[in-house]
């Protein structure tokens, strides 16, 4: 079983585009939630991140991660496989 991974993407966007990208890469399923012209979403991620409103937002097991930027550091640090084996 791994983590619980959501993300909260803008359909066009580049840099959700290369997160999902790198998650897809490492086998993991995750959850993403579109916010195309949806600005209650946009309000529960920006609650959820603890006032972020760009995206990506990504959380695994309820934890804020940040954006694509944090998620390409914690791979690179080698940090991310240890979040997605934790189990929620």
């Amino acid at each position: 079983m791994m983590a619980n991974v959501e993300i909260y993407t803008w359909s066009a966007c580049p840099f959700c585009i290369r997160a999902k990208a790198l998650l897809r890469k490492k086998g993991v399923d995750f959850i993403e939630y579109c916010l195309d012209g949806d600005e209650p979403g946009r309000d529960k991620m920006s609650d959820r991140a603890r006032g972020g409103r760009s995206v990506p937002q990504i959380f695994i097991n309820n934890e804020h991660v940040g954006g694509c930027d944090e998620l390409y550091a914690l791979e690179a640090s080698g940090q991310l496989d240890e979040l997605l084996q934790r189990v929620a």
